[in-house]
């Protein structure tokens, strides 16, 4: 099927980092069970809300730190370098497909990224490696430099829109795929889930290499039942 294919589209999950050390939401004894996201809702209302994300948010940040693109990555960087994978499309926010060498245009991130953080209303970013000593030293949740509104890690919190600019380039992404591969997610978080859907629908053949059974795995022309890298790692060969 990789052979025949001018335009495998990646869509990836957490299943696809658990190589690099990145903990996947869950597995029994995840650290994100004791770290849980606070939703948007809560962080926009409440200060004691946020003080409490940004540590959630850290204490996760030293779970996986010096955290580096794995064998998967790297097989989907290859596509995409070899001009075979128009893009890949990211349910992930830990920032490795990029230290993978695929460029920021070729990669869409469904629910932000957790490498930086950005203000809720004037959208400038902000470096995390300059929150934090300030946040570590009076405890109080950061503020926007520039206009002085609420700072938040640049992911998606449960409860906040997703972004439509992402949601679009997603779908077109998905209707330029002939071959859609599916990379380490359970398929259960919708809107996200709905593309392996779309490109199916579109004509893709679709491909799901996961180690759990997921919900689409009746209508995929291959399922590999697999460690994520290993599997991609002869597939990309």
């Amino acid at each position: 099927m990789l052979d025949r294919s001018a335009a495998i589209v990646g869509f990836t999950g957490a299943g696809i980092s658990t190589e690099s050390g990145v903990p996947d939401f869950r597995s029994p004894g995840s650290p994100w069970m004791v770290n849980k996201p606070i939703p948007f809702e809560a962080f926009v209302a409440s200060r004691e809300a946020r003080i409490e994300a940004w540590r959630r948010k850290f204490a996760m940040d030293d779970h996986f730190a010096g955290a580096g693109p794995n064998r998967a990555h790297h097989a989907l960087a290859r596509l995409v370098a070899q001009g075979r994978s128009p893009g890949i499309i990211t349910q992930n926010i830990d920032g490795l497909h990029q230290a993978s060498g695929v460029p920021d245009d070729r990669i869409v991130e469904l629910h932000g990224n957790g490498t930086y953080a950005t203000c809720l209303t004037c959208g400038w970013r902000h470096e995390l490696a300059a929150i934090r000593p300030g946040f570590e030293a009076s405890g109080e949740p950061p503020d926007c430099m520039m206009c002085g509104g609420l700072v938040k890690s640049a992911t998606i919190s449960f409860g906040q829109a997703m972004p439509q600019d992402e949601m679009r380039r997603a779908h077109a992404l998905t209707l330029a795929a002939d071959l859609f591969l599916v990379a380490g997610s359970s398929l259960v978080v919708f809107p996200a889930a709905s593309f392996p859907v779309v490109a199916k629908r579109n004509g893709a053949r679709l491909v799901i290499v996961n180690r759990e059974p997921t919900e689409l795995d009746a209508i995929a022309d291959l399922v590999v039942r697999a460690e994520i890298g290993p599997a991609l790692e002869r597939l990309a060969r």
